[in-house]
């Protein structure tokens, strides 16, 4: 077969898929919207201001003076990048200053930035499960953790096993079969980020507890939202001491790109000489690490924020179901409505826009299919005449497509 045949053979899925091009057709593509100005809760796309009702942004911090002025200031100092991994010429006074504040605010030893959050993930469980280890992982979690997943699979031969999400049971039947000395890994989403359920974390630690598995958390869309002024996941249910690593990325609350991990010194440690995706990795540029410690100083110095984000969220939330919309019950940022139809769903998103009101839609594979549903998501710094202007459009748009 000539090499011109193969190469034809394989871009034919990439020649077949139409999917987007039929949306985008009749005028209803909701993806790669540029953002022309600002990323706070009033934006400006296509020339005009659009609410923004579908960022992780949720303290509001990214537009903050504090957090651009301390970006601008890294760039004059240290230049636009590291130029180098971590592990060699890629560490500056700002990696270790803000990992020892991030370690201190989650009540950990130790703390390792990444590049970004997505690398973390992998970063953090390839390096730890290895030949006879067992990784148990939620099934709803996110894709970078499935990704790391896949690759302990792959590479260290790792046995993955993956239980119904939350539930307990089913994952207690799985620890039940897996052999009592063997190195055990349970791994979940603290919030998680389609629907913005909080995972039942008493329970789940009890069970690793009771089969000796170590616990890690992603608190991607947690930190800055839940636990005391906003330590995450295992401060609202008070078991810092029992969750053996916490995850997280910089590109929500923290206002800027990268991720950490937070633990033991001695598993922060053998992370640091074991990660492939931190040797061989540029580090984190200066300007990102430095906006992220200012914003958690700002989260520090401001917890009220995060009290003022539930309100926000819980506003709409309530507003919608009392429209007659179906609104996934929570207590975080993220306020999911299920459509159902995908086509629906984008005629939805199309009204919301044109009025002024940018949502994120989720369809199949990101949600089960038929249960296509626009995934709101809301900031601290939202003003209430933000979030009734959405509630009210949502009323008009509902109605005019027959959702409500």
């Amino acid at each position: 077969m000539s090499e011109k045949v193969q190469m034809k053979k394989l871009f034919e899925k990439c020649h077949a898929y139409t999917r987007a091009d039929d949306v985008k057709s009749i005028g209803i593509y909701p993806y790669f919207r540029a953002i022309q100005e600002s990323e706070g809760p009033v934006v400006r796309m296509e020339g005009r201001p659009i609410v923004m009702a579908g960022s992780n942004n949720y303290l509001g911090l990214t537009a903050h003076p504090r957090v651009k002025e301390a970006a601008i200031k890294a760039l004059e100092k240290y230049g636009s990048s590291c130029s180098g991994s971590r592990y060699l010429t890629g560490t500056i006074d700002l990696h270790e200053e803000l990992e020892q504040k991030l370690a201190e605010y989650v009540g950990k030893e130790s703390a390792l930035l990444f590049s970004t959050g997505y690398q973390t993930g992998q970063g953090v469980i390839t390096p730890l499960v290895g030949r006879g280890d067992y990784l148990i992982s939620d099934k709803d979690n996110h894709a970078s953790i499935v990704a790391g997943n896949l690759i302990a699979r792959g590479g260290m031969n790792t046995d993955i096993r993956r239980f119904r999400h939350g539930d307990m049971d089913h994952l207690e039947k799985i620890l039940q079969k897996i052999p009592e000395d063997a190195g055990k890994l349970i791994v979940t989403d603290g919030v998680f980020s389609t629907f913005g359920n909080i995972v039942e974390l008493d329970k789940l630690s009890a069970l690793a507890k009771q089969y000796n598995a170590q616990l890690l958390v992603d608190d991607a869309h947690a930190f800055g939202v839940i636990g005391k002024e906003g330590r995450g996941t295992a401060s609202e249910f008070g078991l810092v001491d029992d969750v053996d690593l916490t995850i997280c990325t910089f590109s929500k609350t923290l206002a800027s790109l990268g991720g950490f991990v937070a633990g033991d010194e001695r598993v922060i440690n053998y992370l640091k000489h074991h990660s492939p995706a931190l040797i061989f990795s540029a580090s984190p540029t200066p300007s990102s690490v430095a906006a992220a410690l200012a914003a958690l100083d700002l989260l520090k110095e401001n917890p009220g924020l995060v009290d003022r984000l539930a309100t926000n969220a819980q506003r709409v939330r309530t507003g919608l179901l009392d429209a007659g919309f179906n609104v996934t019950p929570g207590r975080t940022a993220i306020v999911p409505v299920i459509i159902g139809d995908d086509n629906k769903a984008f005629q939805l998103w199309k009204g919301l826009f044109d009025a002024g009101i940018f949502v994120n839609v989720f369809i199949s594979p990101a949600t089960p299919p038929g249960k296509a549903m626009m995934r709101n998501s809301f900031m601290a710094t939202h003003e209430d005449e933000h979030l009734d202007f959405v509630v009210e459009t949502y009323k008009k748009v509902g109605k005019k497509l027959g959702i409500i």
